[in-house]
């Protein structure tokens, strides 16, 4: 579909590339903007793995989007895992590098311990130091900004000193990193808080959650399913973007004007149109929010 004359451009737009379209993508070369790997399935030198990625970065950018990087362990970064991500960064060259506000490992009796999960971090200062610190020992390596991920928290620590909105901007404005604003976490946060009683309206507790956010820290926005299972909601990543988080997606692309969005779908993988559509309804839905109200609809999605 065309995009009328007077629209804005479109922001640059990119899929999660899963091992079950490596080869399409390859022979297919969809019209997409970039494609984010997880960064720790490509750390083996050579092989395979390694000549997917290589092929796909010769027609389309990369970003290197990370789960294991632990940047808020109390017991700093795990060194063995950064040279990695360092040596894949050298030779992919991706135009982002990401990860997570959260840590994995800590210690238990004296060992390293690895929750193989992404877990939240308390909102104080202490916490704020500690990522701060390995975020900037991170980007010293990589000789580049990281841009630090949001998180769909499973739980959360007591004695907050600040709203989470509050230490991200810290975070970005004292180690100079960038920000990356999964609009579906934000959402699926803002939803278990109503579940517990603690708000009423979960996109408007969104939305105000991300008016917090300084729009110069943003470097990326990403965008996936969710599971609501009528007591919690659930980051899946299995299931189209609902009506909901494409109205916060509107809201963020108007504070975050044209920033590059990503679709995650990482659990019951659908074929590949259905994620080149999302990609699609991604431009168009950014463009509509930049638009007068004046503007006509656009073509809805295809159905799945």
């Amino acid at each position: 579909m065309r995009l009328p004359a007077d629209f804005p451009a479109p922001p640059p737009v990119g899929i999660g590339w899963r091992h079950a379209h490596y080869q399409q993508v390859l022979q297919e070369r969809p019209p997409l903007d970039f494609l984010e790997v997880h960064s720790e399935n490509f750390f083996a030198p050579g092989g395979a793995s390694r000549a997917v990625l290589e092929a796909g970065r010769a027609h389309c950018d990369i970003s290197l989007h990370g789960v294991g990087l632990s940047l808020g362990a109390a017991q700093g970064l795990d060194p063995w895992h950064l040279a990695q991500l360092k040596q894949l960064v050298c030779q992919i060259e991706p135009v982002r590098v990401s990860d997570h506000a959260a840590f994995a490992r800590a210690l238990l009796g004296g060992q390293t311990v690895h929750a193989a999960d992404l877990l939240p971090l308390p909102f104080t200062h202490a916490a704020l130091r500690v990522l701060i610190d390995n975020v900037q020992q991170a980007q010293d390596a990589l000789q580049r900004p990281l841009a630090i991920e949001n998180l769909s928290a499973c739980f959360q620590w007591r004695d907050a000193e600040m709203d989470e909105p509050t230490f991200l901007n810290q975070l970005a404005t004292r180690s100079g990193c960038q920000l990356l604003v999964d609009v579906n976490n934000v959402f699926v946060n803002a939803r278990n808080a109503q579940y517990r009683g603690e708000n009423a309206d979960p996109v408007a507790a969104a939305q105000r959650w991300i008016d917090q956010i300084h729009p110069a820290h943003v470097a990326e926005l990403h965008l996936a399913g969710h599971a609501d299972l009528g007591d919690i909601v659930i980051d899946d990543h299995g299931s189209r973007v609902s009506e909901p988080v494409w109205a916060l997606y509107a809201h963020a692309q108007r504070r975050f004007a044209n920033a590059p969005t990503l679709i995650e779908w990482d659990t019951g993988v659908p074929d590949l149109a259905v994620l080149l559509d999302e990609a699609r309804l991604a431009r168009l839905r950014a463009c509509e929010s930049l638009t007068p109200q004046s503007a006509a609809p656009l073509t809805p999605a295809v159905t799945a």
